[in-house]
């Protein structure tokens, strides 16, 4: 079965019937792999030796061929087709070659291919295995927000619909990309999922700010999982090795786990999980900095601004930038809706401004970091929907974007001989993604 990836709007049929000589294919298989081979390493030209070349011509007989069976009844297509924009069952069915009024009939009655015929999100793929009339014997829709698909299949009494889980294969994506505008743009161009693109942000969170310090040549390689299922990709899995070099400075992390947790670390084996996130949003844009002299937007009067301000849509999630006791949880003046963290040492943090807090936070309750405590929103004295964000030592205020945070605790003797040896070879694999991208752009 041939299982490539096909562009949106074209269908692949292949036949399911047994080809009678194996080896035409192998044939043509040999001379496939001779050409990749030619085309990864082309030797240099050397003179031929001296000598006599003798010219000698032989008649081959053509090799005996059996006719392909073309009967109706045994010949099977096997189609696959991506959803797009406005499709509706009946114009897939068209596209997979699908001409069989009784399946179609079934999709529109049965409750369980009723609500998957309602989820035709563009880019999603739908393979259908047909008679060579076009009858349906089986269909496969991937559901959304779950790891199963729907199989619709022909049966002696008509059809039935089962859920059955999706299989899928790991397998091992290099990739970079360099920055034009934003994360998510370079992401896309490069062809690396989002939640990839969300990783790597998360992984470099304690040293770049992804809201303000991104610059137009950045550049980006990532060694990540995938997850396939008929040799489709469908979806990124963990970054495993990554590189990023902000505004000229280079940064690295390797993924590395000891027991029954894991980290990232950098090359030299330098935990990057800081004590404290640079930022309490994910993807937010800074609408006001730490300042000792601003005007106040409502006020109107000229004071200090002792945190930063993060516009974001009401809602957003807010998250604790560290491990920590919650100190205060309530309605306190200008703040609004604010929680005060209680971190370990001398450091707390406040979230100001909120639409609401997260389940279960209340004065003493204990979070870790990157656990959601509430959602942005416009309480107390704000002009918009946004995050004020408070980084305190010893209760008072310091800009958050500039102080220098502690780091995790690092690896003993022996984890490190390991780490060395665990991520050597994916210190080769970044150093590939890096040729490939420099090839790339010569």
């Amino acid at each position: 079965m041939d299982t490539r990836q096909n562009r949106p709007g074209h269908s692949r049929a292949t036949w399911a019937t047994r080809l009678r000589h194996p080896w035409t294919l192998g044939a043509f298989g040999a001379f496939a792999l001779l050409g990749m081979v030619a085309a990864s390493a082309v030797p240099p030209v050397s003179a031929p030796p001296a000598g006599s070349i003798e010219t000698v011509l032989e008649q081959l007989g053509r090799p005996e061929v059996l006719p392909l069976s073309l009967d109706d009844d045994e010949q099977t297509f096997l189609r696959e087709e991506r959803i797009q924009r406005s499709d509706t069952i009946g114009s897939l069915f068209s596209r997979l070659g699908v001409s069989d009024p009784a399946a179609l009939a079934f999709i529109q009655q049965d409750p369980a291919a009723r609500n998957a015929a309602r989820q035709l999100r563009p880019g999603k793929s739908i393979t259908a295995r047909t008679s060579g009339n076009g009858e349906l014997l089986e269909l496969h829709f991937p559901l959304g927000g779950a790891d199963s698909a729907l199989i619709v299949e022909k049966n002696e009494t008509g059809f039935a619909a089962i859920e059955k889980a999706i299989e899928f294969s790991p397998s091992l994506q290099i990739k970079s990309g360099e920055i034009s505008n934003s994360l998510f743009g370079a992401t896309d161009e490069a062809g690396i999922p989002d939640s990839v693109a969300v990783q790597l942000a998360e992984i470099f969170s304690g040293d770049i700010d992804f809201y303000r310090d991104l610059r137009k040549g950045d550049r980006f390689s990532v060694v990540y999982e995938s997850l396939t299922h008929n040799g489709q990709d469908v979806r990124g899995g963990k970054v495993l090795a990554a590189e990023f070099v902000n505004d000229g400075a280079v940064y690295q992390a390797f993924w590395f786990a000891s027991g029954e947790r894991g980290g990232y670390y950098t090359a030299e084996g330098k935990s990057l999980r800081k004590a404290f996130l640079r930022s309490p949003l994910e993807f937010s844009r800074v609408t006001s900095g730490f300042s000792n002299s601003r005007r106040h937007p409502v006020l109107n009067i000229t004071r200090a601004h002792k945190g930063i301000d993060y516009g974001a849509p009401t809602g957003t999630r807010i998250r604790a930038v560290a491990d920590a006791t919650v100190e205060f949880a309530g309605r306190q003046g200008g703040y609004g809706n604010l929680v005060i963290l209680r971190h370990r040492g001398n450091y707390s943090t406040a979230y100001g401004h909120m639409n609401g807090f997260a389940a279960g936070i209340r004065k003493g309750a204990r979070v870790s970091q990157g656990d959601t405590i509430g959602y942005v929103g416009q309480t107390g004295i704000a002009t918009g929907p946004n995050l004020h964000y408070e980084f305190r030592v010893a209760g008072k205020q310091v800009n958050p974007a500039t102080v220098a945070l502690p780091t995790a605790i690092p690896l003993d003797k022996a984890q490190l001989a390991q780490f060395h040896t665990t991520t050597n070879p994916l210190r080769a694999q970044l150093d590939l993604a890096k040729q490939v991208r420099l090839a790339s752009a010569e």
